[in-house]
């Protein structure tokens, strides 16, 4: 099994969920990250820090969360 820290070209590589997110809402937008990732907290009066303490105990919903970063990565 390869895991993040074994792939340095993985944009994921080094970079936190908090770190994650700020990209991710200065890129999209919370209503736009509402809509490919549908959860409340980002569509209920968002917030980093709300986000981030229902991602790290919602695994399915990080793993949306890191999809979308990653394919943000990529259209760049």
């Amino acid at each position: 099994m390869t895991t993040v820290q074994n792939q340095p070209n993985n944009p994921l590589h080094g970079k936190t969920l908090e770190a994650i997110l700020n990209e991710l809402v200065e890129y999209y937008g919370w209503e736009q990250m509402g809509y490919y990732v549908n959860i409340n907290c980002f569509n209920q009066d968002p917030s980093i820090k709300s986000s981030l303490k229902f991602l790290r105990k919602t695994p399915w919903a990080r793993t949306k969360v890191e999809d979308l970063y990653v394919k943000m990565v990529n259209n760049r």
